[in-house]
């Protein structure tokens, strides 16, 4: 985990800086600023961990680096591959806690889901996630790391795409989530465009103006519903923000030219599938830039929903087609090895099951 034997919890750990973290370290230190540029290079582009093959660095400033820092990610202990070309990782980080993280190959694409907390503090009433209670946020490495293990496992080139649809609410760790987006982004670390990279949430509405102001990553809303009172049970922070408010957040999100924001609608039998339903969310989207995704709903032991049959869902779907709204059936992928969106469970420790939601973003 480590590239020395160090005890990493006294050491600095170099994943957690994105470039401005990194300028900021070596200021300190009285080294120039080009000096994060190239050690973000070593780190994440070619992924070397032995600061004596740095060799453009200074043999002072390796030796600082030896003495004081570590590159410590989490360690795989289960990957698990799925018939229709799935694969998943549990992922031990250093305080026992696990997550998990997921790659879901298709012809053009490769997408990479990650998760940005341990457990979900959310709590929403169709997901896994939210049935193995919450710790803790993750680190910046701890993010960062799920990219790195997966292209260490699969080969660089695999990884067109990145998603942080995994365990957790990523603005409820808004610094250490913009932090990592900033490394994925970076021409220097993972240089992914940021259409390419896309950042799913409830709703928490102050966190989503802030994250227009801080980057540009793409942003996804996770919907389910067209009505208040539909949504206040399946996503309890509707209760926070409701439907009109977060529509006005995504109103005033800078999505930039020749991009949407996507809209998340799982399929639930009998709860939220009604054509009525679809009838009445493209009116809600009529004026934002939008593209739907419908989830068919995935099971997990002691779920409470089941999926909308495909008629309906198809019903659903050219309901919304007709009236000017891209949409797309996301097929479910990974089922057999509960890797599909909802499925998420990872092993959560100390879980702390909140009866209410916090709501402050981590700064």
């Amino acid at each position: 985990m480590s590239n020395t034997t160090r005890d990493a919890a006294q050491a600095l750990n170099l994943l957690d800086y994105d470039r401005a973290g990194l300028e900021a370290l070596f200021a300190q230190w009285g080294e120039p600023r080009f000096r994060a540029a190239q050690l973000l290079q070593w780190l994440h582009q070619r992924d070397v961990r032995d600061f004596g093959q740095m060799t453009n660095l200074a043999k002072s400033l390796r030796a600082r680096l030896q003495a004081e820092t570590c590159v410590d990610e989490p360690r795989v202990v289960l990957c698990q591959d799925s018939q229709d070309g799935t694969q998943k990782w549990l992922l031990q980080l250093a305080d026992g806690n696990c997550i998990e993280t997921v790659y879901i190959p298709e012809a053009e694409r490769g997408t990479l889901c990650i998760s940005s907390q341990v457990g979900c503090p959310i709590d929403c009433d169709f997901c896994a996630t939210a049935e193995q209670g919450f710790n803790r946020n993750l680190s910046v490495g701890e993010i960062v790391s799920q990219l790195r293990v997966a292209r260490r496992e699969l080969g660089a080139d695999a990884i067109t795409n990145v998603v942080l649809m995994g365990m957790g609410e990523p603005l409820l760790n808004y610094r250490n989530v913009v932090a990592a987006c900033n490394l994925m982004l970076d021409d220097l670390a993972y240089g992914l465009s940021a259409r390419r990279v896309t950042l799913s949430t409830s709703g928490l509405v102050p966190a989503m103006d802030k994250l227009g102001r801080d980057s540009n990553v793409s942003l996804a809303i996770s919907l389910h519903a067209t009505r208040d009172e539909i949504r206040d049970k399946l996503v309890p922070l509707n209760r926070k923000y409701p439907l009109a408010e977060l529509l006005d957040a995504c109103r005033r999100y800078p999505v930039g030219t020749r991009r949407r924001i996507t809209f998340e609608y799982v399929m639930l039998d009998g709860v939220n599938d009604d054509p009525a339903y679809a009838r009445e969310l493209a009116r809600l989207l009529r004026d934002i830039p939008s593209k739907v995704n419908l989830i068919p709903f995935n099971p997990y032991p002691g779920a409470r929903y089941q999926r909308s049959p495909q008629a309906r869902i198809d019903a659903f779907r050219d309901e919304l087609l007709g009236r000017g709204i891209v949409t797309v059936t996301r097929r479910p992928r990974g089922e057999d090895i509960a890797a599909a969106c909802g499925q998420l469970a990872g092993r959560v420790q100390d879980r702390t099951r909140r009866k209410t939601i916090p709501l402050q973003v981590a700064q």
